[in-house]
């Protein structure tokens, strides 16, 4: 979703992670060691996003997403449990600025992560914990920064590098979520055409970061709170206006705080329309 001028995009997202080895510190921990047995979420995301000019712009996201939760609770504290539930997630809305350079390269981001999704979906017996639910119930300030440019000029080659800050600020019904970073950085080569349709191929480093949640309501004893590096080899077909992304991200390093379910693998399908 860099920007190269003016005008306004569309694009649809979805993103699938399946957590079902349990983690604890820097390896695999055993199953026993967790009473939840596995996450499985897809994250489908529409989103707008406009230029209005050279300097300024504006980018809405809106997920919904779908959850199927397995956990031992039920009556005894020591029955399997098997939940499904789906709604609207947490809405992001952002300013981008871009200012710095006439080619867009460079740019900073700004805005609000707003308590849309349900962050109180349960069973009778409360097996979902907060950070299980589908929104976080926070209302959180979204900052960040990109840039981008040649790696050889005249050879098709670019990097690019992006940093996102996820601060809440506006915690509700004694649950605070962790402060978190995500950053990413890659290179990509558009020397290959089908046609008219340019093919990318991709490679990026993403390192993700956040802190323990807070509050009564955060799991206890403490399992939350982690610091990962994934490597994600991509490809993206551009027939103009239409674009179409996909990537595979495996994680590298993980560390968790207490026990917690890791993904194996994580996938991510994109598609924009710029107009």
């Amino acid at each position: 979703m860099f920007q190269n001028g003016v005008g306004r995009t569309f694009f649809l997202e979805d993103d699938f992670q399946d957590q079902t080895q349990n983690w604890s510190g820097s390896s695999r921990a055993p199953t026993a060691d967790n009473p939840d047995r596995d996450i499985r979420t897809n994250f489908a995301t529409a989103g707008f996003q406009a230029m209005f000019n050279r300097s300024w712009g504006v980018q809405l996201s809106v997920p919904y997403e779908s959850r199927h939760f397995e956990t031992t609770g039920g009556a005894t504290g020591a029955d399997p449990v098997s939940l499904d539930w789906s709604g609207p997630g947490d809405l992001r809305i952002r300013g981008i600025y871009t200012g710095f350079s006439p080619d867009l390269s460079s740019g900073l981001t700004f805005g609000l992560k707003l308590p849309t999704g349900s962050f109180t979906h349960n069973d009778a017996f409360g097996d979902i914990d907060r950070d299980t639910e589908i929104g976080s119930g926070s209302t959180d300030v979204l900052l960040g920064g990109f840039s981008r440019g040649d790696l050889a000029a005249g050879h098709g080659w670019s990097w690019f590098a992006q940093a996102d800050l996820d601060l809440p600020e506006f915690a509700r019904d004694q649950y605070r979520p962790g402060l978190e970073v995500d950053a990413a950085a890659g290179m990509y080569h558009r020397g290959w055409t089908i046609g008219t349709a340019t093919i990318t191929p991709m490679a990026q480093v993403k390192v993700s970061a956040r802190a323990r949640d807070s509050g009564a309501r955060a799991t206890i004893p403490v399992a939350s709170g982690f610091r990962r590096i994934l490597i994600a080899p991509g490809i993206e077909w551009d027939m103009h206006p239409v674009a179409v992304y996909a990537d595979v991200e495996v994680p590298v390093y993980q560390h968790f705080i207490g026990n917690q379910l890791s993904a194996p693998v994580l996938f991510k399908l994109s598609a924009s329309y710029m107009f």
